[in-house]
Order: structure tokens, then sequence, then C-alpha cells
């Protein structure tokens, strides 16, 4: 029993292991970095990632769920205090800040539908809630009704392609566009 009790704690310390360097290179480089990379630089085998996480995208899912439903809650709690457009104008600007600190994050956030998809499998619908923001914030007229959902994604990634301190010029440029009454 001992012996099984000491392969388990191992394959958990792999587990975290590569969890923690996987997160780490994703932020820093981006989702391209191959899974025999991370295992090398996790100290590991690829069969051990690939025991733990079957594909790169299972991998991606289990580093970003908790990050996915982190910010969700603070999407519930914003908009729960906050009128409709500063609601949602907070929840962008949280996405930019952490989209421009993290490499992954940034990619995942274009105008595709991945984003989506790992936080529907997370349990946690951020996209969901930045369009219920993006949908009261209009009807408020705090921001253009001529903007659609898939135009805040695209300025969103725009903005966290930056990668420059501080973001603060970029993210008042945008916003004050985004602002209703000023639409053509």
């Amino acid at each position: 029993m001992t012996d099984e009790r000491a392969l388990r704690a191992d394959a958990r310390r792999n587990r975290a292991r590569v969890l923690e360097v996987a997160a780490e290179v994703f932020a820093t480089e981006g989702l391209s970095v191959p899974v025999h990379e991370i295992a090398r630089r996790a100290g590991v085998g690829t069969g051990t990632v690939s025991r733990h996480f079957p594909t790169k995208e299972d991998l991606l899912t289990a580093i970003m769920s908790s990050r996915l439903v982190k910010l969700t809650e603070e999407a519930d709690e914003i908009a729960r205090r906050e009128a409709p457009g500063t609601a949602f104008f907070a929840l962008f600007t949280a996405l930019v800040r952490e989209g421009a600190s993290d490499c992954g994050l940034a990619e995942l956030a274009g105008t595709d539908r991945r984003l989506d998809a790992l936080g529907e499998r997370a349990g946690a619908d951020l996209c969901g809630r930045l369009q219920s923001l993006l949908a009261a914030a209009q009807q408020a007229g705090d921001v253009r009704a001529d903007v659609g959902y898939l135009d805040v994604r695209a300025l969103m990634s725009a903005c966290m392609s930056r990668r420059e301190d501080p973001l603060e010029p970029i993210l008042g440029v945008v916003i004050d566009g985004l602002r209703g009454g000023t639409s053509g």
C-alpha cells in the first residue's frame, strides 16, 4: 500500500508540475509551444503528460478553467453592484489587463470561438457574461448600438496584443470609441 500511495503522490506532483510549467509557457510564449517541449521543461516524459492530458486542448482547459471561473465570478459581481455601462467597461478593462499579461489568453480572446468552448467545458460562460453586459450597456445607452459582440472581441484582442505599459492610453481610446452617443 505504501508503494501505491507513493506512486499516486508522484503522479500528483508530476501533474502539478506539468500544469505549472504549461501555464507559465503559454502565458509567456503563447499556445504554439508543443507538448513535448512542455514535458521537457517540466522534467517529465511526453507519455506522462499524455496520461494526465490526452490532448493539448485538455491541458489548456485544465490551466484555463480556474481562471475562467474566477473571471466569470468577477463579471457576475461587477454586474450586481454596478450600472450596466460601468459593469461592461470594468469587465472589458479587466479582460484586457488579464490578456495583456498572458499571451495564451490573448490568443484565445481573439474573434474565434475557442475561448467560448474552453469556458463551456469549464462551466464558466465568461463570453456570455460579456455579451449580456454589452447588451445591457447598449440598452442603457452607455455603449454604441452599432457595435457588435465580435467587434468588442476584436477590440479586446487588439488591446491585449499591445503588451506595453501603460495600457491606459489605448484603453482610453477604445473605451471612448465604444461609449454611447458617439456613433456616426
